[in-house]
């Protein structure tokens, strides 16, 4: 569904899971209330399609060419955020689309130490995929990233991020 500008209705967020060695990149802010994670990503332009926005999102934060990949992005679970945010009014809405990608060591090697898109110094880090599952991470999928999508009992679909299940730091 989207607006008649052709924006869509609920904003769509694209993020990856980028694991290489039983680790995963996540970007790193330091906030008042504690270190805040996020899987790298951004929300879709009008009109693009998911997987230009995710090549985008990971090139413009990490300098990531995806299509150099030796796989592309395997699309792993899906989460609806409604929630409120501090210092804004309303609703605050995202549709994640949660991607999995494996990063050869070498690529890896070639990441920089800080998001290059972010104005704040937010330090991109390596993390054991058992340590992230129990990290304040955003979106909230950090324990169900031991379990693979499909899995029994899984599906695609996370439980919603809403105020009762997420604390903004």
């Amino acid at each position: 569904m989207t607006t008649t500008e052709g924006v869509p209705a609920v904003p769509v967020r694209v993020c990856a899971v980028l694991v290489e060695g039983g680790e995963v990149c996540l970007i790193r802010r330091e906030r008042p209330d504690g270190a805040q994670y996020s899987l790298p990503g951004g929300l879709l332009h009008a009109d693009e399609q998911v997987p230009a926005g995710l090549a985008r999102e990971l090139r413009e934060e990490l300098g990531l060419d995806v299509a150099a990949l030796p796989e592309p992005p395997r699309l792993l679970r899906v989460q609806d955020q409604v929630t409120t945010r501090p210092g804004r009014p309303g609703t605050f809405r995202r549709l994640h689309l949660i991607h999995l990608l494996a990063v050869p060591r070498e690529v890896r090697a070639a990441f920089p130490a800080t998001e290059l898109d972010a104005e704040d110094g937010a330090r991109v880090v390596w993390v054991p995929l058992a340590e992230a599952a129990g990290l304040h991470l955003y979106p909230a999928a950090g324990p169900l990233l031991l379990e693979p999508a499909g899995s029994a009992g899984s599906g695609v679909l996370l439980p919603p991020l809403t105020d009762l299940t997420y604390a903004w730091r």
